[in-house]
């Protein structure tokens, strides 16, 4: 079985051009001893098979063969990416193609490298094909949905075995680029078929790479040379342009600098961004004003759920020194009437999450303003998600977020499905244990509606949909009716 296995991982190397036919004795070998194999034969594959049965099928072999210990996620994972760093080719190869390609086109090269990520299995096409993704048309334009299906759940023998496991120091963290090549432990995920690309902005070096949860098309990482933690500053403005104008079919953007407003990794500095046009992008601007020292760029209040400045110019620089000006005000901007506070008992508030795209001849930059003021009332932030839409979402807004994308958790998916069953049957939502945290929700939508099996699926989507709008309203600083809009136009002034 095995060795009919091996001949079709080669031959679906050599197929998508991870392994040169030369490599075939070289490779084969090499996955011969993983598997403790001494005899081969070279088999004709006739019949191609989708990467992802070829490796559970090898990952089966290897629990049979008790090569590996069990059939865990984990388990199986750390031993089927060892199988695909087998067949990626070296960083030292990728990255010469890579600059080879670069030199005739930008887009040519990442398409390139995106293809290079999905056939080496970093990024796990099987995967992604299950999250359950929709767009819902809203008065600030269509609105991406994701429920998250992509990231397995942990099996309980995983979660033993990592919590046993010996703590290292190295890598550093998930996004250090000594992750490239990593085999990776039960609580650190293997990283053999990661490939970097370096880049350099505003001086600093930098790796662009791909996320292995692509939550949109592209989707893809700048991280920093070096672990250090995010800041937003002058120069992040500066790396994001500078990284649009090497690769303007990209948008890149930062998470805020701050807990409750900023990412899940805030010890390490990097951006995301993607070849994908997300929602707020598509938003126009509410109106716009002139910037005092700046006139010669386009500045407005774009028409979004949450608070977001655009500047819109042809030198990179201009928009630069503006965004710093901008976020120096806006560092230490406090109105009491509006309970905006720069800062409480020396804590810091106030900061921005920063976009930036080309917008055809011009470099664009949003700023959205960001605070992270908690309360007694509100000890998850002021501007977060308010309790009511915590049972659909209660985690941090993040970059993906404020452009008008939800990432909403793998619970929702088995919840909307027994939610919907409840709803035809006609059953108590508050009777079930799980369900119950729905039910308020439930009761200010469910008589609007003529309930069918055929349209209940859309019916909740579009309601979920309603409430990821609420959740980007509750992180806005500034709310959309006319007291917010007028508090807004005061920090506009003192600019």
């Amino acid at each position: 079985m095995i060795n009919k296995l091996i001949n079709e991982l080669v031959a679906y190397g050599i197929r998508e051009h991870l392994v040169d036919e030369d490599d075939r004795v070289f490779v084969t070998n090499n996955l011969l001893d993983l598997f403790k194999q001494v005899e081969f034969d070279k088999e004709e594959i006739k019949e191609e098979r989708v990467l992802a049965d070829i490796l559970k099928d090898m990952c089966d072999f290897a629990v049979k063969e008790k090569i590996i210990e069990d059939d865990s996620v984990t388990a199986t994972d750390l031993f089927d990416t060892k199988i695909m760093g087998l067949l990626t080719p070296m960083p030292s190869t990728v990255r010469r193609i890579f600059k080879e390609i670069y030199s005739v086109d930008s887009k040519l090269a990442t398409d390139y490298f995106y293809k290079l990520s999905k056939r080496s299995n970093y990024i796990r096409a099987d995967r992604i094909a299950k999250d359950e993704k929709w767009v819902t048309d809203t008065e600030y334009g269509p609105i991406d949905i994701t429920i998250n299906l992509s990231k397995p759940e942990k099996d309980p023998r995983d979660i033993a075995k990592a919590g046993a496991a010996k703590k290292s120091g190295y890598p550093s963290c998930l996004l250090c680029m000594e992750n490239e090549g990593y085999a990776g432990t039960f609580s650190h995920p293997a990283r053999q078929n990661l490939r970097v690309i370096p880049i350099v902005l505003d001086g600093e070096d930098y790796f662009l790479q791909y996320s292995p949860y692509v939550y949109y098309n592209e989707h893809c990482i700048i991280l920093n040379k070096e672990h250090k933690p995010m800041r937003i500053d002058r120069a992040v403005f500066q790396k994001l342009l500078e990284f649009v104008k090497l690769f303007p079919h990209y948008t890149a953007g930062s998470n805020a600098d701050l807990p409750v407003v900023g990412g899940s990794i805030l010890s390490h500095d990097h951006f995301q961004g993607g070849r994908y046009v997300f929602a707020m992008a598509k938003a126009p601007y509410d109106r716009t004003f002139i910037l005092k020292g700046y006139e010669d760029l386009n500045a407005g209040i774009v028409k979004w759920p949450m608070s977001v400045i655009r500047l819109q110019g042809k030198d990179i620089g201009r928009i630069v020194d503006a965004a710093d000006h901008i976020l120096t005000s806006w560092r230490t901007y406090s109105d009491e009437s509006a309970f905006i506070f720069s800062e409480t008992e020396g804590i810091p508030h106030n900061t921005i999450t920063p976009i930036a795209r080309m917008r055809k001849d011009l470099y664009e930059l949003d700023l959205v303003l960001r605070n992270n003021i908690t309360t007694q009332k509100s000890p998850w932030g002021v501007y977060h998600p308010s309790a009511d839409l915590h049972h659909i979402k209660k985690e941090n807004i993040g970059l993906i977020e404020v452009m008008g994308l939800a990432v909403l958790p793998a619970r929702l998916k088995r919840e909307m499905e027994e939610l919907e069953e409840y709803i035809l049957d006609k059953k108590d939502i508050r009777s079930n244990e799980v369900l119950q945290k729905h039910a308020d929700w439930v009761d200010e939508w469910i008589n609007n509606y003529n309930f069918e099996k055929e349209n209940i699926h859309s019916i909740v989507q579009a309601e979920i949909s309603k409430v990821f709008v609420k959740v980007l309203e509750c992180a806005g600083v500034y709310k959309r009716d006319e007291e917010g809009q007028e508090a807004f136009d005061r920090f506009i002034k003192t600019l």
